[in-house]
């Protein structure tokens, strides 16, 4: 299952990140905020229409907001 489509408020952990769909820019900085495969996530929000955009994901203490293609570029699984 992908991070963008978790359902609320359900832990998961971090099984792969898609690494060759992120630029650069992009793989550096969702590395400094914490994204490593097994890693603790759980999304908190869905904004825009029909959720279509950002989410608000929980790492350790913080949230974050990511665009639906970062969220579609990590992987998940559902558990506590």
């Amino acid at each position: 299952m992908r991070l963008d489509q978790l359902p609320l408020r359900q832990p998961a952990y971090i099984t792969t990140i898609d690494w060759d769909r992120l630029s650069p820019a992009e793989g550096r900085r969702l590395r400094e905020l914490g994204f490593h495969e097994g890693v603790a996530v759980e999304v908190r929000h869905h904004s825009g229409l029909f959720r279509s955009g950002p989410i608000a994901c929980q790492v350790g203490r913080m949230t974050i907001a990511l665009r639906r293609a970062l969220a579609s570029a990590i992987a998940v699984q559902p558990g506590a």
